[in-house]
């Protein structure tokens, strides 16, 4: 070792010892700080009449039972353990034990812990996560609801275990009472064949809060755990929905992204709902106000946690008199025509879209779901139907938009010609008029086919919206897809794969394909030859399209790729027989024959762009005539 790295280590080893020596030296005299502002606080409380208990440290095996040892730091006698509260019987609730009560109906398990007069759990009946096993919205410990309240001191429910005052088979009554003979009451009715949960919060008797207390704190906070196969479909699925009385639709945040909203004004319901099941808790007169925020848990998380959710509610309050806060609960699936049923606008948690999108799924594709639920249980032979009939309903749209197609292929020999006609830059204008004009002798149109194709739009947009927000759909299996709901798994690669994730799903793979056959049928007869933006169009068409679906839909639903699969298949023939028997190219050609040297009735857009020609020929003029 050189003498230069030795006066290294040696500087090292000295700064080290200095700092730590400095550091010492100030933990010193901060403990001393703090012990005298412990005694000045202590003189303090002594001025003031407190009384005063005195901890002192003793040795672990020290035998005292009547002590409460914390370890490493003090004993204290217990007859000489200060209240924490005031009241006695609330310092009596807050130390009994908890206990925990079931109420069950054909519809959900429901267990209640009387420490805070909470839900603890809840199991849904005739439901399983995705490896079969039971069902839970929220498991134990997994939950808390809590009111804060000042009773001439601030207590919080959760800290203190209610009796039991009534039991039935579908409904309970837990009771806090204080010494006053006041009590608060929880009182909770689970309603037969239902979700909902009935749940009155009511205070009975309670003199000795301040007539000046006008509101009182309501937290809810819940852990959701997953319970789809894919966790990226799940979270984008997943939410937290706050619905204000006249809003068309609840205000969202999360969809796998952490959020958070404060409403100054009055919230009628609140939802945590994860992608297919939901938690909705709504005040029968309305909370005042209210803060949201979901955060969602890694998809690495060892206990397969999907979101917690929180609300920080406040109610109002009028003290003075027995007074009962009414609220309602749903527990149970986001199935719309059972939220529907409830008349408190809960079904729009279920995304089905914007107005004239939600508007077609409601009143056309989900009666026609139901319709054929009736009778086939086979869920893909279902889309198929549906997708049958979509497809013939917009034929009479579609037809144009394809005809148009096949006669501008029929053209390509011709408008070929042109462009070898007009091969120069300048004469870009030229070439266009003459191939507008080409098709206006056979009829055809470049935009002839765009109205059509806007018009059915709303529909395909429709079917991507309904398909993974559908319950009909989980867990149902068709052919090599062993849930609908989620991504078809044909290969696991174990690993995650950048782009596809860590499987290949055959639906997805199949749809891109079909989907540039199709692009190639529409696209490969068009002339691009000199025309850098047509050959840009339909790279992106052919290439980029089927690519970036695949990547998009490879963990989605299986149901969209297999429905977005059956209807370009379904097109593929459509253009096929409109090409093979209906538009015929020499027919098409012969029409362009028998127009030549007749006046053909100029378009508005024909007319626009001669207008235009003529301006860049007079442009190109004056400008010739500058240059000279």
């Amino acid at each position: 070792m050189d003498k230069n790295s030795v006066t290294g280590f040696i500087l090292i080893a000295v700064i080290l010892f200095g700092f730590t020596f400095y550091q010492s030296k100030q933990a010193r005299k901060t403990a001393a700080l703090q012990a005298q502002q412990d005694s000045i606080a202590l003189a303090q409380r002594i001025a003031a009449g407190d009384t005063v208990i005195s901890v002192v440290p003793v040795s672990p095996d020290s035998a005292n039972p009547d002590a409460t040892v914390i370890p490493g730091a003090a004993v204290i006698p217990n007859e000489a353990k200060e209240s924490i509260y005031k009241d006695a019987a609330l310092e009596a609730a807050h130390a009994a034990e908890a206990s925990v009560v079931t109420l069950e109906n054909d519809k959900v398990v429901l267990n209640f812990s009387s420490r805070g007069a909470q839900p603890s759990s809840v199991m849904v009946k005739d439901f399983f996560n995705y490896d079969s096993t039971a069902l839970y919205i929220f498991k134990e410990g997994a939950s808390e609801y809590n009111v804060s309240v000042y009773t001439g001191e601030f207590i919080s429910t959760k800290d203190f275990n209610f009796n039991i005052a009534e039991k039935t088979d579908t409904s309970v009554v837990f009771r806090l009472p204080f010494s006053d003979g006041g009590y608060i009451e929880q009182r909770y009715v689970l309603h037969a064949g239902s979700y909902l949960l009935d749940s009155d919060l009511s205070f009975v008797g309670m003199t000795s809060i301040p007539r000046n207390v006008s509101s009182i704190d309501i937290d809810y906070s819940m852990v959701i755990p997953r319970m789809e196969k894919g966790y990226k479909n799940e979270a984008q699925y997943s939410k937290l929905d706050i619905y204000q009385t006249g809003d068309k639709k609840p205000v969202e945040i999360g969809r796998s992204r952490n959020g958070s909203k404060r409403f100054d004004s009055k919230v009628s319901w609140f939802a945590f709902q994860q992608q297919f099941f939901a938690a909705i808790f709504r005040a029968k007169d309305e909370y005042a106000s209210g803060s949201f925020d979901v955060t969602f848990f890694p998809q690495e998380d060892e206990s397969r946690n999907l979101m917690a959710c929180n609300a920080k509610m406040r109610a109002d309050f009028r003290p003075g008199q027995d007074f009962t806060i009414p609220f309602e609960i749903y527990l149970g699936p986001s199935h719309f025509k059972t939220l529907k049923s409830l008349n408190q606008k809960y079904e729009k948690i279920i995304p089905l879209g914007g107005s004239l999108v939600g508007w077609f799924t409601k009143y056309v594709i989900i009666p026609m779901f139901d319709f054929f639920s009736k009778f086939i249980s086979n869920y893909g032979l279902i889309i198929l139907l549906m997708t049958l009939v979509i497809k013939l309903v917009v034929l009479p749209f579609t037809y144009k938009s394809y005809a148009s197609s096949a006669k501008m292929a029929a053209l390509k020999p011709e408008v070929e010609k042109i462009n070898a006609r007009y091969p120069k830059q300048e004469d870009a204008m030229k070439k266009q008029q003459a191939t507008m004009a080409l098709y206006n002798k056979a009829g055809a149109s470049p935009m002839g086919g765009c109205l059509p194709m806007l018009l059915t739009f709303p529909i395909l947009w429709a079917m991507f919206r309904f398909f993974p927000a559908s319950i009909e759909l989980r867990q149902q299996s068709f052919l090599w897809a062993h849930d609908l709901s989620t991504y078809d798994s044909i290969i696991d690669f174990g690993t995650r794969v950048p782009l596809i994730g860590d499987h290949l799903s055959l639906f997805a793979l199949l749809m891109a394909v079909t989907m540039w056959v199709y692009s190639k049928m529409t696209m490969s007869n068009q002339a691009t030859a000199n025309d850098p933006n047509a050959q840009s169009m339909q790279f992106m068409s052919v290439w980029m399209m089927p690519i970036m679906m695949f990547f998009i839909c490879n963990s989605l639903s299986a149901a969209l790729s297999y429905y977005y699969l059956l209807s370009q298949l379904i097109s593929m023939v459509e253009i096929w027989v409109i090409r093979k028997w209906v538009v015929k190219p020499e027919a098409v050609l012969a029409k362009v024959k028998a127009a030549e040297g007749k006046p053909v009735k100029k378009s508005k857009f024909m007319q626009r762009l001669e207008e235009a020609q003529k301006m860049q020929e007079q442009q190109m003029r004056q400008q010739q005539k500058n240059r000279r």
